[in-house]
């Protein structure tokens, strides 16, 4: 009779103990590799994990966001995973229907997807610094504190005038948690990708070096939106150098003046003394007035052979310039284009 009952003990124990172990079995290979991450979404999610963020605050994010649908099971495996330890900042595309063990592996390995940064049509460091931060975890001051940072900017071989020819406006990928000085170093290994040794023997044959290209097509790209026309128009500013010519260029006006809505610039803002007065003082101004784009540092290299010291807008508003090589031919271009201005009542 003991006997018997002995053996119906150890049966249900069995059976007991294979129940559970079957429960665990399936427990745990749902937290590892049932889908946990939107699950009735088909729409990828970006996650943004802060600098110093700890994995507190990344399941909070998880949980709010409703990313994660079982978020006891997710952190139970990313504490086995040691991820909670190792919270890695960046950006991460989670797709739908991920595990956990997918979810974990990828955080805790930093495998971050980088964003774009563009930037493009920039006067200021303040358009700089708005521009070039939007993708990225640092804020615009952050930036901002670097570039105007005269003993920080002198590691790349700029001061505060030519700092923003480091800058060469394209669409890069960066990761977006990397830091202002890391965006620094980025963009001056940029710089000197793009400097080639012909494009440095381009400028070398010009008589300039590559600052002083990022200086004269700032002017140029102020000068014309039409691409096909910036090498005549750096021509032009090329031969007035070549003969110390002051380069009379009315955007390095509006830049002293600090007034980009000036639409006619007049004999009294001539007056203004500054060395981006270049009615006032020849050769170049001390650094560039805007940040020339690619298509125009490669006008200025490229540069038109010709004999036009002068051009001022056509009288058509085509955008386009009529050039001429002395001034009794450019004060009649230029009176046409007045009465054209004077017509159209643009003062």
């Amino acid at each position: 009779m003991k006997s018997d009952k002995r053996k119906n003990l150890y049966l249900i124990l069995v059976i007991t103990s294979s129940v559970l172990m079957i429960s665990l079995s399936f427990y745990f290979y749902q937290v590892f590799f049932s889908p946990n991450v939107l699950i009735d979404s088909e729409q990828a999610y970006t996650l943004k994990i802060k600098s110093n963020s700890t994995f507190k605050t990344v399941s909070n994010q998880l949980y709010e966001d409703e990313v994660v649908n079982d978020i006891v099971s997710f952190s139970f495996l990313a504490k086995v995973m040691e991820y909670q330890e190792n919270v890695k900042p960046g950006l991460y595309v989670l797709q739908p229907k991920m595990t956990n063990l997918e979810l974990v592996r990828l955080l805790r390995a930093g495998r971050q997807t980088p964003v774009r940064v563009t930037f493009n049509n920039v006067r200021t460091k303040e358009d700089l610094a708005e521009k070039i931060t939007a993708n990225l975890e640092i804020n615009e001051q952050q930036f901002l504190d670097l570039i105007q940072d005269s003993v920080y900017i002198r590691k790349f071989d700029f001061d505060e005038e030519t700092v923003m020819s480091m800058f060469i406006p394209n669409t890069y990928e960066l990761w977006w948690n990397t830091s202002a000085e890391g965006l620094f170093d980025r963009m001056y290994k940029e710089y000197q990708s793009f400097w080639t040794e012909e494009r440095k023997s381009k400028a070398s044959q010009l008589g300039l070096n590559e600052r002083e290209v990022s200086t004269l097509a700032s002017i140029v790209q102020a000068e014309s939106q039409k691409a096909d026309e910036r090498p005549r128009i750096a021509g032009v500013y090329l031969n007035r150098l070549r003969l110390n010519m002051p380069l009379q260029a009315d955007p390095t006006l509006v830049f002293a003046l600090g007034n980009f809505e000036l639409k006619r610039v007049l004999n009294v803002h001539k007056e203004v003394d500054s060395p981006y007065n270049t009615y006032m003082y020849a050769g170049l101004p001390p650094g560039p007035i805007n940040l020339p784009d690619i298509n125009s540092l490669d006008a200025v290299l490229n540069a038109e052979e010709h004999k036009y010291l002068y051009f001022c807008a056509k009288a058509d508003f085509s955008g386009y310039h009529a050039f001429a090589t002395n001034l009794a031919q450019h004060n009649a271009n230029a009176r046409r284009y007045q009465a054209a201005l004077n017509a159209a009542k643009i003062y």
